[in-house]
């Protein structure tokens, strides 16, 4: 587990990035044997992603609960997303394929994506006793200090850094 950073601090992305938010619920429970080859599929994405930087996936992060499973992931363009969702070298394209063929919209398995556009200065973040989380694991860390203080103010630097 990283480190506290007993500070306020705030992220930073040089340019514009994604934000790409990705999700699925089981809507049969009942129906194990669908789970494990469905639950399989991200992690296997998210390795590949992790183990080659250069596809652009600048961090990931799931979350777990009553309403379903999410993956929020930071991308450095849409670009880079779009291109690694339509390599049929990669592991996302089998498994949509294998999905689609599986499931389709047989109603076992609900999916759902957003993708938004970031630009410099569109944005603004705080983290104050956490370890790097979110777009503070993606981008780069200052000091929440200065011109940084208030989230207004933030939201100015930002767009003065494009």
């Amino acid at each position: 587990m990283a480190a506290t950073i007993d500070r306020r601090v705030c992220a930073e992305v040089e340019g514009p990035f994604v934000l790409f938010l990705i999700g699925a619920r089981i809507n049969r429970w009942w129906k194990p044997w669908i789970l494990f080859p469905f639950m399989a599929a991200m992690p296997r994405m998210l390795a590949e992603l992790g183990s080659q930087p250069e596809l652009g996936l600048m961090h990931a992060r799931g979350h777990f609960g009553p309403g379903g499973i999410m993956v929020v992931q930071y991308w450095r363009s849409f670009e880079a997303l779009e291109a690694y969702a339509r390599d049929k070298q990669r592991a996302h394209q089998p498994a949509w394929s294998w999905f689609n063929k599986r499931f389709g919209s047989n109603g076992d398995i609900g999916i759902w994506h957003e993708t938004y556009l970031i630009q410099p200065g569109a944005y603004e973040n705080i983290y104050n006793n956490m370890p790097p989380h979110g777009l503070g694991a993606a981008g780069t860390l200052v000091d929440a200090v200065g011109a940084r203080q208030e989230a207004r103010m933030r939201v100015k630097v930002s767009a003065k850094a494009a």
